[in-house]
């Protein structure tokens, strides 16, 4: 008798009746997205601890801000999608970001602050879709498949599958154990992924470090144990240094990225649940995107990179997840993942490795969105494309892309089709330039 009060008190409160759906089938579906995006647990701590950051620490702030703020999309926003620190944001809080402040990690952290703030007031205000909408369509999908390119030289680098070279900057490298290990583990979760595999990724990343630690090239310590402690990460951030230290260009990549990030997850994940209105909006959309932007405060907080909406949320989708009810059982699982924390440090980099190229792979599906038949919108994006991992930097990518396609369409006499929030972030991007 208990148990049918819960459940309809759960069912009147998230509606998944109304929906469509049943507890049963949005507790599977949770199930469903918490397997295919538990890699970040493994990946992320992987990525952050190598600017200096405790591994630890950012293993357990990694699961509190995927728990913390999946809880807050899908109680507050009723929303089935789920939220974790960001792929391709967190390489560039790593590799670009950190490095540009000598090794400065906290004022790394406090520029991720700062763009959730922004986020926050962008998204209470008209300026979210006046952003959303007014940049093109061709640029949003090239800067997804740069970062995406991005993902997958680091991969490739961490695997020791390419290498630096004087003479033509990378080249191949030596097919070491851990390259073919990779190489392995990459073909395995590609044919995995095909197949519809529900946790392909974390399946593979677990496989490869398994063979890793049987063949004695990885040490293990454990499955489970206590949450190791979050201290050396918590409200570290630095603000102040973070202000100092001419942060805009950063902080508008972060803001950039994460907001076309969380409107592309949403578009997609609610058109897949069914739930766009007859006039193609999205029902509470302010308020999924104040979870959103709640999330990077949170995550800056605890210690982790911009986190943000994951769009592999549309696998739970497929399972039949119609409701928040969803990303609650995913925030459920991941506070249970709290406990991995031995598991994740057996992980060995080459391990993560397939699962950045594939995730890459995912990415770069965008190139089939631009119109290749004009070149005043081809252009632009190739370069973008491009420029991200050649720069090894996202905001180096965007800046020279969003010049470029204002160049071009200026030219091309098409100077109409460029909406103001391109000319701003090419302005930007111009007086970066200029006075560095």
């Amino acid at each position: 008798m208990t148990g049918q009060k819960g459940r309809h008190a759960l069912d009147r409160y998230f509606g998944f009746s109304a929906a469509g759906s049943t507890l049963r089938t949005e507790v599977l579906a949770g199930v469903t997205t918490y397997l295919t995006m538990a890699y970040i647990i493994f990946v992320n701590p992987t990525i952050l601890s190598g600017t200096g950051m405790d591994f630890g620490a950012v293993f357990v702030a990694t699961c509190l801000a995927a728990a913390i703020s999946s809880a807050i999309m899908g109680i507050y926003a009723n929303y089935p999608v789920a939220l974790a620190p960001g792929m391709g944001l967190n390489a560039y809080f790593a590799f670009v970001v950190v490095p540009q402040f000598g090794g400065d990690w906290r004022t790394a952290l406090g520029c991720v602050f700062l763009s959730g703030i922004l986020f926050f007031a962008l998204s209470l205000s008209p300026l979210r879709e006046w952003l959303i909408n007014t940049l093109p369509r061709s640029l949003k999908s090239a800067i997804a498949a740069g970062i995406g390119f991005f993902l997958a030289l680091i991969g490739l680098e961490n695997a020791g599958i390419v290498v630096a070279d004087k003479a033509t900057l990378v080249t191949l490298g030596a097919f070491s154990t851990p390259a073919l290990l990779a190489s392995a583990g990459f073909i395995v979760l590609a044919g995995l992924a095909a197949r519809k595999v529900p946790g392909a990724i974390i399946l593979t990343v677990l496989g490869i470090t398994a063979i890793a630690v049987g063949f004695g090239l990885q040490a293990f310590t454990g499955i489970a144990a206590a949450p190791p402690s979050l201290a050396p990460t918590f409200m570290q951030m630095n603000l102040a240094g973070a202000i100092e230290a001419g942060f805009v260009t950063i902080v508008l990549v972060f803001l950039l990225v994460d907001l076309l990030d969380t409107a592309g997850t949403l578009v997609s994940v609610a058109a897949r649940a069914k739930m766009v209105d007859a006039d193609g909006k999205l029902p509470r959309l302010r308020k999924a995107m104040v979870a959103d932007s709640a999330a990077s405060m949170i995550g800056a907080a605890l210690g982790t990179s911009t986190t943000t909406a994951y769009i592999e949320s549309a696998a739970g989708v497929d399972a039949g997840g119609r409701t928040g009810l969803t990303a609650v059982v995913v925030a459920l699982l991941f506070l249970a993942s709290l406990f991995l924390a031995p598991l994740a440090s057996a992980v060995p980099i080459y391990a993560t490795a397939p699962a950045l190229v594939f995730i890459a792979c995912l990415m770069a599906r965008g190139l089939a969105d631009i119109d290749w038949d004009d070149l005043t919108e081809a252009v632009p994006a190739v370069v973008t494309a491009i420029a991200i991992p050649l720069t090894f930097s996202i905001a180096s990518g965007i800046g020279l892309g969003f010049l470029t396609y204002v160049g071009v369409k200026v030219l091309a006499g098409k100077h109409r089709d460029v909406g103001g929030a391109v000319v701003v972030i090419a302005a930007a991007f111009a007086l970066r330039l200029a006075f560095t």
